[in-house]
């Protein structure tokens, strides 16, 4: 399937998608070059550029990176299952709502990429909705848990085992599972997301 399509019409036709402020990032070495898988408009990128590091950005989606805006960062059209880059460079990857909108083979593809990648010692840094959000069943189940709304838009909601086995071949430094509630047309609704990070060995 072809995952880019869904994303660039989305961007096109809707601008920029995500607003607000960015999650609070780690503190990291100056100098540690790091990458964001799936920087979609830059909202996360916004927020790290006033770190003191070497910033690698990647997305699907043409029309995302073109929403960006400047940044010191570099930037680069790429699939998150074919990471174009050398084992053991990065120091950090942020992968925040990305595996999210693959499908099962495609998530592993994915983490397996974002382990190959990552330097000895490095860390990953992990979101993604968990199963107990208020848009957990919404649009048509193409997997366990996984549902295509009507933009063709893929979103897998996580349990913390699902995550953990997802980096499996990382040792767990934090996996918990986040929950707030939102106000929507005069209800309290949930959302939750599953939060973790992994360290390479």
């Amino acid at each position: 399937m072809d995952h880019k399509e869904p994303w660039d019409k989305d961007y096109k036709s809707r601008g920029r998608l995500w607003g607000g402020s960015a999650r609070r990032l780690p503190d990291l070495p100056e100098g540690s070059l790091v990458l964001e898988l799936g920087c979609g408009n830059g909202k996360t990128l916004a927020s790290m550029i006033s770190r003191p590091w070497k910033i690698m950005a990647i997305d699907i989606s043409f029309q995302a990176l073109r929403l960006c805006g400047p940044s010191k960062a570099e930037r680069l059209a790429a699939d998150v299952r074919y990471l174009p880059f050398k084992d053991g460079v990065f120091g950090a990857l942020f992968a925040f709502h990305v595996t999210g909108h693959l499908f099962q083979e495609g998530r592993r593809m994915a983490a397996s990429e974002a382990c190959r990648v990552l330097e000895a010692g490095g860390k990953i840094f992990f979101a993604e909705f968990g199963m107990d959000d208020l848009r957990y069943g919404q649009g048509e189940e193409v997997e366990p848990g996984t549902f295509k709304r009507g933009s063709g838009i893929l979103t897998h909601y996580f349990s913390t085992d699902e995550v953990k086995d997802l980096f499996s071949s990382l040792k767990v430094q934090s996996l918990e599972v986040h929950s707030w509630r939102m106000r929507v047309q005069g209800q309290d609704l949930p959302r939750s997301e599953v939060e973790a990070a992994f360290q390479k060995s």
